[in-house]
């Protein structure tokens, strides 16, 4: 006969080491968690020193209000803390809160805690390993805490299995404390593996007059670069009590993976799904899909509007209207993306220029003196793809031959004028290989991509014409016929009405066809073959339940992809200047739909250094 297990309270050690797999995960964990209570102790400096990615050493020194010996006692027990006076959840404004990251800790590693209060003239130590503590010791150390952390998991060996290499542990810890460091940038960070600094930010004070958002820049670009700080655009943003500010990237500063957004709500860094989608909505018509932006955004919202008490390791939160927080996300990121009118990234530039390699040997020539017959010998150089000189497309004749000399803007024409601050792109000055426009501004020159220029500006037209009532169509003299899969022709058939809004009639053409009747006016000869597919392809994607008008974005960017200037069609000036002209009055002229730039801009005294001509 089998006896029924018998129901008993596990030992106090037992109870905190289970805690400890929630609470301390790796030793970036246990660092997040110590920086933090340093924070809430009003530390303005905190050093953090690491071994062997912290599994063998730990240290967290902090500046702040220090603690008693009865306060070190009372702060290894569990759920003891001081940041909810009131008991009450819905009001935490500390990082800090739970009261278990102390005894998780000291339940599975050897801990020493030094500490003294700010004013008194004694410090003490006390001394906790596997969960056993020793009494309270008199110790020599400045105002503020230290706590020792060594042998992270030796008692639970098990979990020593599922660290990673010494490296990658050392790189969640430096992820950790950039994080922390972004949401506080008047408190002094430094982290050092023992033999270098690993960070090293200083506090920074706000300026006079000056509501901490230059304070905050600076310090974002410490972490994630001086290029986010020059390309970064400032949020900020009210709505319903709720604050939304931070700085975000402009599109043409992207990179291929997420790891540079950084999210935070209430100075506490998060990861959200909600707050992660409202991003990538706000950028959708910027950035392909496999592209992502840079930016870090600071979220203050009314402690009873959000929950923090989600997981033991603060990193979710839910919100009480979710949708608040999320239109506020995409309308001040689509606000600061208007307001940036057709600015592209200076890194743009930056690449552009390291592309460019001054050849020691051009054409092959030997130095000057050393040809086979001296100064006055023969020389036939090698042939070699010219420079832009060998490329141009004469203006305004587009028949003459390459070889003629180009000729300039007809007079009469405002931008014939030298290049001044009113044409920020500049006069246009030729086209090379019939796709890049190259344009003088006045310090520098503008090289255009007249294809993805010409697409962000079809993709806003048809925006705009959706927006004033409805986009013009032209009916096809002779209709076109594109045949498809049949559930390809079943997923546009159903969106008939939605695709006539955006001025593209269809009618269905058999069991795997439809018929094109009708295309937006402003298209004019557009690759209508092309943008069915394309569409077709889309709404498989966005799913059966999504409509048009939540995507039209990306309908825009389809349409207007296929019906823009093709690379390979030459220009004429006034074609070129009035490009240009429109580019600088249109929002969002600076990249193309999927986050590419559509200009580059090089300053003359960077081109000068080409040449060593500074």
């Amino acid at each position: 006969m089998t006896l029924a297990p018998v129901i008993r309270r596990l030992p106090e050690t037992m109870v905190n080491r289970i805690a400890a797999g929630e609470v301390v995960e790796r030793p970036a964990s246990a660092v997040k968690e110590l920086v933090e209570n340093a924070i809430d102790a009003g530390a303005r400096r905190i050093d953090v020193v690491i071994r062997d990615g912290g599994q063998t050493a730990i240290t967290v020194t902090d500046d702040g209000c220090g603690m008693t010996p009865e306060e070190i006692d009372l702060a290894l027990e569990r759920h003891a803390t001081s940041k909810l006076p009131d008991d009450d959840l819905m009001a935490v404004s500390t990082l800090g809160f739970r009261g278990e990251a102390l005894p998780s800790m000291a339940a599975v590693a050897r801990m020493t805690i030094t500490s003294r209060p700010q004013g008194a003239q004694q410090a003490w130590a006390v001394t906790v390993e596997g969960g056993r503590r020793t009494g309270a010791q008199p110790a020599a150390h400045p105002p503020g805490t230290r706590v020792d952390v060594r042998d992270l998991f030796y008692a639970t060996p098990a979990r020593l299995k599922f660290l990673k290499t010494a490296r990658t542990e050392q790189n969640h810890v430096v992820e950790i404390l950039n994080r922390l460091a972004m949401a506080h940038p008047e408190i002094a960070f430094t982290l050092s593996d023992g033999t270098r600094d690993l960070i090293k930010l200083n506090a920074v004070t706000p300026r006079l007059g000056d509501d901490g958002a230059d304070a905050r820049l600076e310090r974002l670009a410490g972490i994630m670069g001086r290029s986010f700080a020059d390309n970064a655009m400032t949020i900020d943003a009210v709505r319903e009590g709720i604050r939304l500010s931070g700085h975000a990237g402009v599109p043409t500063l992207n990179r291929g993976n997420a790891a540079m957004q950084f999210l935070f709500v209430n100075g506490r860094p998060v990861r959200d799904r909600l707050l992660l989608g409202a991003v990538r909505g706000a950028y959708r018509e910027f950035l392909a899909s496999d592209r992502h932006p840079l930016l870090a955004l600071f979220l203050e919202v009314p402690p009873a509007d959000v929950d923090v008490n989600v997981h033991p390791a603060k990193t979710e939160v839910r919100f009480r209207d979710a949708g608040v927080v999320r239109g506020l996300i995409v309308s001040a990121l689509k606000y600061a993306l208007a307001d940036a009118g057709h600015r592209a990234s200076t890194t743009v530039a930056g690449a552009a220029l390291g592309a460019f390699r001054p050849s020691e040997n051009p054409g092959g020539a030997l130095p000057l003196g050393r040809s086979g017959g001296g100064y006055g010998g023969a020389y036939a150089p090698t042939p070699r793809p010219g420079g832009l000189s060998d490329l141009y497309t004469p203006l305004p004749d587009l028949d003459r031959a390459p070889s003629a000399p180009m000729a300039m803007p007809p007079q009469g024409d405002p931008a014939a004028d030298q290049p001044t601050a009113e044409y920020p792109l500049g006069v246009a000055r030729a086209q090379v290989h019939a796709t890049y426009v190259i344009a003088q501004t006045a310090d520098g020159l503008v090289i255009v991509d007249q294809h993805a220029a010409h697409e962000r500006l079809t993709q806003e037209k048809i925006k705009a014409a959706l927006a004033a009532g409805g986009v013009d169509r032209q009916m096809l003299l002779i209709p076109e016929v594109v045949e498809m899969e049949e559930p390809a022709v079943d997923r546009l058939l159903a969106r008939a009405d939605e695709l006539a809004e955006m001025g593209l009639v269809i009618e269905g053409f058999g069991p795997g066809a439809v018929v094109v009747r009708e295309t937006p006016a402003l298209l004019g000869d557009m690759d209508i073959q092309g943008v069915i597919r394309d569409l077709a392809d889309d709404l498989a994607e966005y799913g059966e339940t999504i409509a048009l008008a939540e995507r039209i974005g990306d309908v825009c960017a389809t349409m207007a992809c296929h019906g823009s200037i093709r690379a390979g069609r030459r220009l004429n000036a006034d074609e070129m200047n009035r490009l240009l002209r429109e580019m600088e009055a249109t929002p969002h002229s600076g990249q193309c739909s999927h986050g590419r730039p559509t200009y580059v801009e090089l300053k003359l005294a960077d081109i000068e250094k080409l040449f060593g001509r500074r």
